[in-house]
């Protein structure tokens, strides 16, 4: 019986990872992605207990369905993985408005050449 495919905003921690072999090869830590842009970028997931979770590039994921998600690599392949990193932070940084002594002193300057 084939199960619906899902997006994956609503893929969770814990889903089931299979291998295209189909071995069970861990469980979603966490996804990576955009929301708000629709973005998936990847995934973390955990290998086994105490293990650091590895990365999964969108490309490498084959096809999602509720509970479930399955990958385009081999079983063996998931071990050569490399170690999730969480991205840095990201920070917006606004211009801070000019005083009104700069206004003032750019406005008797006239137009920059």
């Amino acid at each position: 019986m084939n199960e619906r495919p899902v997006s994956w905003l609503v893929i969770e921690k814990g889903w089931r990872v299979i291998a295209a072999d189909s071995a069970d090869v861990g469980t979603v830590d966490r996804v990576v992605g955009d929301e708000n842009l629709d973005i998936f970028d990847g995934l973390a997931i955990s290998t086994g207990t105490l293990r650091t979770p590895v990365y999964v590039p969108a490309e490498q994921v084959d096809e999602l369905t509720d509970g479930t998600v399955k990958l385009t690599i081999q079983g063996a392949a998931v071990d050569e993985l490399q170690a999730y990193r969480e991205p840095p932070a990201v920070e917006e940084i606004l211009p801070e408005k000019a005083s009104l002594m700069d206004r003032i002193a750019d406005w008797f300057r006239g137009p920059r050449r």
